[in-house]
Order: C-alpha cells, then sequence, then structure tokens
C-alpha cells in the first residue's frame, strides 16, 4: 500500500508545472492580446500573476475537512440551529476563469456536538478557492459538514455575484444568483427550512 502511495506521490511531482511555466504561459498571454511583455510595466507581470494565482487557488492545496476534526460537548444541551451569516466569498468560476464575489450563509443543527465557528468560515473559505460553479459550491460546504460533524441537518445559501455575467456576455450589472442547499431535517421538514430562510433575510 505505501509503495503505491509513493508511486503516487511521484507521479503527482513529475506532472507538477513549475513557475516558470507558468509565467511563460502568462507571457504568450500577454503577446496575444496584442501587448508587449518586455516593456518596463509588464516585464514582472508574469511573475506577480503566477504569484496571485497561488493564493486565488490555494484551495487546492487544502483539505476542508481538517477544520471540522475538533469539536466541543459541552454544549449543555443545546440541540437548535446555529447559523453564520454573511461569510465572504471570493471564488472564481470554472468557465471563464472570472471572479464570483458574493457571501454564504451556512446553518446547522447539531447532534451532541458543535464547532468553532470560524472553521464553518474556513472551509467555506478553502473550497471557494478553486475553480467553482456556485452549485457545486453550495452542495460541497453543505455535503462535507454533513459527513463530517453527523449534524441533524445543514442548509447552505450562496448568494453571489458572477463577473462573466456582469462585465461579459449579455453584461447584466446588477445580477445576482442565489442557490440552496438542504440536508437532513431542513430537507425533511419545512419548518426549519422556513426558519432558516426568515433568519438569513433579516437585516
Amino acid at each position: 500500500m505505501k509503495l503505491v502511495k509513493d508511486i503516487e506521490q511521484v507521479q503527482k511531482e513529475d506532472n507538477k508545472i513549475s513557475d516558470e511555466k507558468a509565467e511563460e504561459a502568462v507571457r504568450t498571454i500577454i503577446k496575444w492580446i496584442g501587448e508587449n511583455p518586455e516593456r518596463e510595466g509588464l516585464k514582472s507581470t508574469p511573475k506577480r500573476v503566477v504569484k496571485a494565482f497561488k493564493e486565488y487557488f490555494h484551495g487546492y492545496s487544502v483539505d476542508p475537512s481538517r477544520f471540522l476534526v475538533k469539536t466541543f460537548t459541552e454544549v449543555e444541551g443545546y440541540d437548535d440551529m446555529v447559523i453564520e451569516k454573511n461569510i465572504s466569498i471570493r471564488s472564481h468560476c470554472e468557465h471563464h476563469m472570472a471572479p464570483i464575489v458574493g457571501v454564504a450563509h451556512v446553518a446547522y443543527i447539531p447532534s451532541n456536538k458543535v464547532v468553532g465557528l470560524s472553521k464553518l468560515a474556513r472551509v467555506v473559505e478553502t473550497y471557494s478557492k478553486r475553480l467553482q460553479t456556485q452549485e457545486r459550491l453550495t452542495m460541497q460546504v453543505a455535503k462535507l459538514i454533513m459527513e463530517v460533524l453527523k449534524p441533524r441537518g445543514v442548509a447552505v445559501t450562496i448568494d453571489a455575484t458572477h463577473q462573466c455575467m456582469t462585465d461579459r456576455g449579455i453584461k447584466k450589472e446588477n445580477t445576482t444568483t442565489v442557490t440552496n442547499y438542504f440536508l437532513g431535517v431542513f430537507k425533511e421538514d419545512l419548518s426549519f427550512q422556513n426558519r432558516y430562510l426568515r433568519y438569513i433575510n433579516k437585516d
């Protein structure tokens, strides 16, 4: 088993693209749009773009489940909704690599244990720092929380603006997209779902 893992690791390292190759790809795009990558203002742009992309897409190097490992059981029997509202999202769509900017609301109903509130935001952050569709992002957050924490239910809502719609193509500046995903009692019992929706829509 270890030998297989070692081989997979070697293959992964062999397939890794170097910073230098990534920078050369940026230079090619700069030429393609009709600019000169050697002029003063653009000479360092490839290096800066690669550095920025490492930040934009660092979610590929992080396992979000690790943020949900540490839990607390001393909650004195608390078994109602835990909601974290307005978690900021900065992601990129996988179709045009254009920014997705918005907020996420995450709720769960604990079953004997809770997780630190910042950990929910870290899960959202990790998945958002990958090329995404909003629908997949919403589902990934909900399913991971359900799988790791095993709560009675999970609800996730994302409300975001897609620059692939506002800055190109149809160019509808005020368009936002809302996605919801419900698991457990949030899906089975509309009273929980309705309470959640009322809470997240309060000013």
